[in-house]
C-alpha cells in the first residue's frame, strides 16, 4: 500500500546531504524502522488507513509533538501524495484550539510558505459552514454526537465558576473549527486523536475523542493502526499509552479491538 509514499520518503533522506554525512548509520536505523517494518507490518495497517490518511495523522502527531524539522520533512510528501492545500490548513486550523495558538502559528507560517511555493493561490476558499451567529448551536449538536447526549455540558466546570470555558467548547472549538468543510468528521476525530496522542498530560481528552472516534466510525483496529504509524515520530511511550487507552474505551464500549 505504501511502496510510492516510501519511495519519496528514501528520496528524501538521500536528498539530505548533511544527513547522509553526518549521520549515516542513524538515518539507516530510522529508515529501515519508519518506512519499511512499520509500513509493512500487517497489525500497523487497515484497509481504511491509505497514503492519504496516513500522511495526514503523521502530520497531526507531529504538529502535537511540536516537531517543525519533522514537519518540514513531511510536507512536501504530504503534499505530492495527495493531502490537498485545504487539508493541509484544515489540520493546523483543527489544531488550534488543542494545542494553542502559540504552537501552530509557526505551522501556518510553515504551510503558507509551501504553498507560495508551489504556486498555490491564497488565501483559499472559505470553509467556514456555520455563520457566526449559529456556531453554538451548531457546536452543540456536534458536542451531542461525538461524545453523547449526556455531553452538553459540563456541570463540575459550571460548579467552579468557569461555565463560560465549558460553553466555549461549543461554541469555539465545536462551532468554529470542527463544523468546518475540507475534511469529513472521520478524519477530523482521527485528527484529533493525533494531535493529543502527541501531547503529554491529555489522558481524559484523548479518551474523549477515542470515543467520539469510535461514534464517527473509526474502528479500534484502525485507531492502532494509527496509532503505529505514528509510533516513529512520537516515540514508544505516547504510542504505546494511546494504544492501551484505546483498548480500554474499545472495551467499555463493547467495541471489540
Amino acid at each position: 500500500m505504501f511502496e510510492e509514499l516510501h519511495r519519496k520518503m528514501n528520496r528524501f533522506w538521500n536528498a539530505d546531504r548533511t544527513l547522509n554525512e553526518t549521520d549515516p548509520e542513524f538515518i539507516g536505523i530510522f529508515s529501515e524502522f519508519a518506512y519499511d517494518t512499520v509500513v509493512n507490518e500487517p497489525g500497523a495497517n487497515d484497509e481504511k488507513l491509505d497514503d492519504h490518511a496516513r500522511c495526514m495523522a503523521i502530520i497531526a502527531a507531529i504538529i502535537g509533538a511540536q516537531g517543525m524539522d519533522a514537519f518540514e520533512m513531511m510536507l512536501p510528501i504530504s503534499y505530492h501524495s495527495g493531502v490537498t492545500s485545504v487539508e493541509l490548513k484544515e489540520i493546523v486550523y483543527e489544531a488550534t484550539p488543542l494545542i494553542g495558538f502559540a504552537h501552530t502559528l509557526p505551522y501556518l507560517k510553515r504551510i503558507n510558505d509551501y504553498l507560495n511555493v508551489e504556486n498555490v493561490e491564497l488565501p483559499l476558499a472559505p470553509q467556514s459552514a456555520i455563520d457566526k451567529q449559529n456556531r453554538t448551536q451548531g457546536g452543540a449538536s456536534l458536542r451531542r454526537t461525538l461524545f453523547g447526549e449526556s455531553a452538553d455540558s459540563d456541570e463540575e466546570f459550571r460548579k467552579m465558576g468557569a461555565g463560560h470555558i465549558d460553553s466555549w467548547i461549543s461554541g469555539d472549538y465545536l462551532g468554529a473549527y470542527l463544523t468546518r468543510n475540507g475534511l469529513s468528521l472521520q478524519e477530523r476525530e482521527m485528527i484529533a486523536f493525533c494531535l493529543l496522542m502527541a501531547q503529554p498530560d491529555c489522558a481524559n481528552e484523548l479518551r474523549g475523542h477515542i470515543m467520539a472516534n469510535l461514534r464517527v466510525g473509526n474502528t479500534a483496529h484502525f485507531l492502532i493502526a494509527v496509532a503505529s504509524q505514528c509510533l516513529p515520530y512520537i516515540g514508544y511511550p505516547r504510542a504505546m499509552n494511546a494504544v492501551k487507552t484505546i483498548a480500554e474505551v474499545a472495551h467499555s464500549d463493547k467495541q471489540t479491538v
